[in-house]
């Protein structure tokens, strides 16, 4: 229910991450981290000053990074690689490709400072792709947590899954709504039943799903709220659930309109259950330097596009 969600206080996804990273450490000595030159920015400390011969600091050479976490993998470890979402999508594709996914090798990227709450780093910085690229890549696991909580628990979970995977995160401190649960790859979050529309919320804009699902039950609309950590493989069986109840859906991403979690659940419609479907996510452009929130809101994240989407919607269905 929507009331068992309450914010604990604010805590950036990154920290859940380097926590974590400690704690997989700490429990399996096959672990190893790699980072190209941000290790302050990526948390990686604590596990740094705790195992510091499992760690590789490879500079500012991501390619060189992926590299050597494929070969780490190949002789049994678990590589963990930490650098910006930019830098380790973007800047190093091919290395993914040919090294780790063609292969299916054991490799974890974590990429932190994702999207537009990146804030005033800039468009260059901003990447609002990286969803959609990771999705295309064969045996690719895309993981993308709306928390510090689930980002930990989700840090731990893909040390116990053999395989390529590609974990999201972000910079601010955002507000910490679920429970430290145990976290199952693949396997979406009901956070509400309803009737009249369906929420899907990925990272981030889970916070400003949940905001807008307050309001809209407030105004006498029944909204069926999902949180998609997972975008590969979807919980296709949730979403058809959801959609086959509510007969409409909003999918909220802070990502490019184009290859990330909407796409993905109206491709699951389209071939099982067509329904009327608005985007919250940003339309065709970069981003911008700016304070995080104010981007969000710019560019039509915010709980008040949200609750737009979710009126719009319901007028299609009719």
């Amino acid at each position: 229910m929507l009331q068992d969600y309450i914010s604990s206080g604010s805590k950036a996804t990154r920290d859940g991450f380097g926590e974590a990273l400690y704690e997989v450490g700490a429990q399996n000595e096959n672990v190893m981290a790699l980072c190209a030159d941000l290790v302050a920015s990526l948390k990686m400390q604590k596990f740094i000053d705790h195992f510091p011969t499992r760690f590789v600091q490879t500079g500012i050479a991501e390619a060189n990074m992926i590299g050597i976490a494929a070969g780490l993998a190949t002789a049994g470890k678990i590589p963990y690689t930490g650098t910006f979402a930019n830098f380790s999508t973007g800047r190093v594709y091919d290395q993914i490709r040919q090294s780790v996914a063609y292969s299916h090798k054991n490799v974890k990227i974590c990429a932190s400072h994702a999207g537009l709450t990146l804030g005033e780093d800039g468009a260059t910085h901003q990447i609002l792709e990286d969803i959609g690229m990771m999705r295309m890549v064969p045996g690719m696991t895309v993981i993308n947590p709306c928390d510090f909580n689930q980002t930990k628990a989700a840090t731990k979970a893909i040390a116990e899954y053999y395989g390529p995977v590609y974990l999201r995160f972000g910079r601010p401190n955002w507000p910490n709504i679920m429970s430290d649960t145990k976290f199952e790859i693949g396997k979406a979050v009901i956070m509400n039943e309803g009737t009249d529309v369906t929420i899907i919320a990925t990272g981030h804009l889970v916070w400003n799903a949940l905001e807008a699902a307050r309001n809209l039950e407030a105004k006498g609309i029944s909204v069926y709220l999902i949180n998609i950590h997972t975008i590969k493989p979807l919980d296709e069986e949730a979403i058809l659930d959801a959609v086959s109840k509510t007969k409409c859906v909003v999918t909220c991403e802070e990502h490019q309109i184009n290859g990330g979690l909407g796409d993905a659940v109206a491709n699951v419609l389209a071939r099982n259950f067509p329904s009327p479907q608005e985007y919250v996510a940003v339309k065709d452009s970069f981003g911008e330097s700016g304070n995080p929130m104010d981007l969000l809101i710019k560019y039509g994240l915010g709980t008040a596009d949200v609750e737009a989407a979710a009126l719009k919607v319901l007028e299609r269905k009719g």
